[in-house]
């Protein structure tokens, strides 16, 4: 095969690419507005919650959003198939999305109002479950498992998925802000909608890719394939309404033990399925790597998800937003994030695959440690922030750049290798599940995002939060650090 072909990127990933640039469009127009939406006062649109019941909803949502890929791969890899699976989850999403719009609608119902912000935000983590998982997968399988391009293939994937949270906070956010919540998430419900449609038309470039299990060679989907994702999603549409009913009607302590018995019978389940799809020392040995870097995974997400709710909270209360003469909306900074991988991803594209070349490219392990040492590093600034925020003081907008620029360089060397590494190490029954697992240790993460801040006033009252951040990723850097001889071996040649 001549060098030029080998680096080429099928067409399919750029298929991939706008069809994930939109969906994240839909989520981090509404992962920006959530935590204002909610704090801000009932008489102005907003559900008037106290800071920590906010970040708590913040926490739980988008720890759940991570968490319902397990049982999206799931279904994908036994019965579904990637493609149908994003099919029936980008429908559910868009449906969320138009149900938060919904919720600002009915102001003059609080129980109606309640009801279908609720539902939307159900319905918006079982359509991530759905969606997320498999189309990270299909980007996987059009690779080999040491094809040099595969780490830079993931890059340029995360490039759209950047894209879109880039475009996300300047429109849905600005909109929501500043003309009317309602408006925020319907055009949130509309980039979702166009992800569904851009999937269709572009579905015959994936090589066929992401077929239903015991499918092969065919190129697109069928019209019976389609009463299967209308059965899904109405299925799924009566589970989170049922849920939602029980809530209702049973007590809070009930509910709570329901949660905690599922919970426990989801991860018994999830190890069955594992354990009959991992067979032999190697593929153990793999599996055991995946569960070291899923941990320095929540070290690593439970920092950077700081960004929608207590950066998002800094943005509002204590940064100066007057930008020649005109106050951005706070969401608007969430941009900067996306903004810088943009700009750096293809840096990062091609400097791994010009050092795999030179076969000096980075292991694994070392990309995660800095990774983690770079968002440790991004704290030590924010630290440095909310010191000077102390009072009335509004501080300059450059600290959240400076942050937001950081982290990204952290999340650069960690998430789009750490999508890639699943691909690599997953045995090849499972690979779907696996993505799911890895999307599970960013669901904790999540939740411990937004419990963090009352959590740490509990254990170390009067400690900084972005102190205390700061100190637990460089723990987490050094721990993979240490880890390095260890985690080689178990990958068994996979770099």
């Amino acid at each position: 095969m001549a060098t030029t072909e080998k680096m080429t990127h099928p067409r399919g990933l750029y298929s991939l690419f706008f069809t994930e640039m939109w969906e994240r469009f839909s989520y981090y127009g509404m992962r920006a507005l959530l935590v204002l939406y909610l704090t801000t006062e009932y008489t102005k649109g907003g559900f008037g919650f106290e800071r920590a019941s906010a970040l708590e909803i913040y926490g739980i949502f988008t720890g759940l959003v991570y968490l319902t890929p397990i049982v999206g791969g799931m279904l994908a890899d036994r019965i579904l198939g990637q493609r149908r699976a994003i099919y029936a989850g980008g429908i559910l999403m868009a449906l969320g999305q138009f149900g938060l719009a919904a919720s600002h609608i009915y102001m003059e119902d609080p129980v109606q109002r309640e009801f279908l912000f609720y539902m939307g935000l159900g319905l918006l983590m079982v359509g991530n479950g759905f969606f997320k998982p498999n189309i990270s997968t299909i980007v996987g399988t059009l690779y080999e498992d040491n094809d040099p391009r595969k780490d830079s293939a993931f890059t340029i994937f995360y490039m759209g998925i950047n894209l879109g949270a880039f475009l996300a906070p300047i429109i849905c956010g600005t909109l929501g802000e500043q003309v009317g919540w309602k408006y925020g998430f319907g055009a949130a419900g509309i980039g979702m909608l166009l992800a569904c449609i851009w999937f269709y038309l572009e579905e015959a470039k994936l090589e066929g890719q992401g077929m239903p299990p015991g499918r092969s060679g065919e190129v697109r989907l069928i019209g019976k394939d389609f009463w299967v994702v209308a059965g899904y999603i109405v299925g799924s549409f009566a589970v989170v309404y049922g849920f939602l009913a029980l809530q209702v009607a049973i007590s809070e302590g009930a509910m709570s033990t329901i949660i905690q018995v599922v919970a426990v019978l989801g991860l018994l389940g999830l190890g069955y399925v594992i354990y009959n799809g991992t067979s032999g020392n190697e593929q153990w040995s793999r599996v055991g790597a995946i569960m070291i870097f899923a941990i320095a995974n929540i070290f690593f997400w439970s920092g950077f998800e700081q960004a929608g709710g207590t950066f998002n909270l800094f943005a509002a209360d204590e940064t100066n937003r007057s930008i020649f003469g005109y106050e951005v909306a706070a969401s608007l900074f969430q941009s900067i994030n996306a903004l810088a991988i943009f700009i750096f991803a293809p840096v990062f594209a091609s400097f791994w695959v010009t050092m795999a070349t030179r076969n000096r490219n980075p292991s694994t392990p070392a990309k995660f440690a800095l990774g983690l040492a770079m968002l440790s590093l991004g704290f030590v600034v924010m630290s440095l922030a909310s010191f000077a925020a102390e009072g009335d003081a509004l501080v300059s907008p450059m600290w959240l750049v400076g942050v937001y620029v950081l982290h990204t360089f952290g999340e650069l060397c960690l998430s789009p290798i750490g999508l890639s590494m699943i691909t690599k190490l997953a045995p090849p029954k499972i690979v779907s599940v696996m993505m799911g697992l890895w999307f599970a240790s960013m669901a904790l993460a999540n939740y411990m995002a937004g419990i963090m801040e009352s959590l740490l006033e509990k254990i170390f009252p009067g400690m900084n939060l972005f102190v205390f951040l700061t100190i637990t990723a460089a723990a987490g850097a050094l721990l993979i650090f240490a880890l390095t001889p260890l985690l080689r071996k178990l990958m068994k040649g996979i770099h």
